[in-house]
């Protein structure tokens, strides 16, 4: 069976740039029509335009998807627009310049931002958006970005390792509740990608992934989005309520 998203409508978040944008990118060469969303709102215009310049029907939206009234705000804007979606990449997701402290160190208010955006939010959109991934005719698709950092429980990181290891627990449990409506739900659970967001990630941690994999390189967006491309298509009809490590082998699920 082909890997396509012919025929399909992706929503990803925090898709203006960076490895949201890799992921957009890659859904647009696989045939899909895309909406980018985005609390950078011109951040999303801009890439769905760039998409739309390729040839691909790409269009952006703002949203804050830590705030429920943003949320269903976009849903409502991207049925309006679009008709619905037959897939989410919940993508958006708080990390950069949040490492390097201890467990005892991190702050109260850092905390409950990165649980707000990475927990809340993933569920915020999930939730609004299975009326339209129930009605997709193409079966919906949920798929989450986790990390392996919950995998092997990268220190110096706790409240981004656990609102992913909450991410992961997600996905188990919402695909046993969507399962009964055909919508899949799995994650992919990237390692150190090399993008704008990482670069403030000590050298010692980034030797370390690669050091330590069974491919020994870093890792770029081209090496990430074939997985999501694949759990996004009908070649995973039946698989559900899994983790994807994409590590180059450094650990797995």
């Amino acid at each position: 069976m082909a890997i396509e998203l012919v025929d399909r409508t992706i929503l990803v978040s925090g898709g203006a740039r960076g490895l949201g944008a890799a992921f957009a990118q890659a859904c647009a060469e696989a045939g899909a029509r895309l909406a980018i969303a985005d609390i950078d709102g011109e951040g999303a215009a801009s890439t769905a335009q760039q998409l739309r310049a390729n040839g691909c029907d790409a269009e952006g939206f703002a949203v804050d998807i830590a705030d429920a009234d943003s949320v269903t705000a976009l849903s409502a804007e991207v049925e309006r627009r679009m008709g619905g979606i037959d897939g989410l990449l919940n993508n958006a997701a708080l990390a950069t310049g949040i490492g390097g402290k201890t467990f005892e160190e991190i702050d109260i208010d850092q905390w409950d931002q990165v649980m707000r955006i990475n927990v809340r939010g993933t569920w915020l959109m999930t939730r609004a958006f299975a009326p339209m991934l129930r009605r997709s005719a193409k079966g919906g698709r949920v798929l989450n970005i986790a990390s392996d950092t919950a995998l092997w429980g990268a220190p110096r990181l706790l409240h981004y390792v656990a609102s992913k290891g909450a991410v992961i627990s997600m996905t188990r449990s919402l695909s046993r509740e969507l399962g009964e409506d055909g919508i899949t739900v799995n994650a992919l659970a990237p390692g150190l990608v090399r993008v704008p967001a990482t670069d403030y990630v000590p050298e010692q941690r980034k030797q370390f992934y690669v050091d330590g994999a069974a491919i020994r390189r870093p890792q770029v967006p081209q090496d990430t989005v074939g997985g999501a491309v694949f759990l996004l298509s009908d070649a995973s009809a039946f698989i559900s309520g899994q983790i994807l490590p994409v590590n180059g082998g450094l650990i797995s699920a």
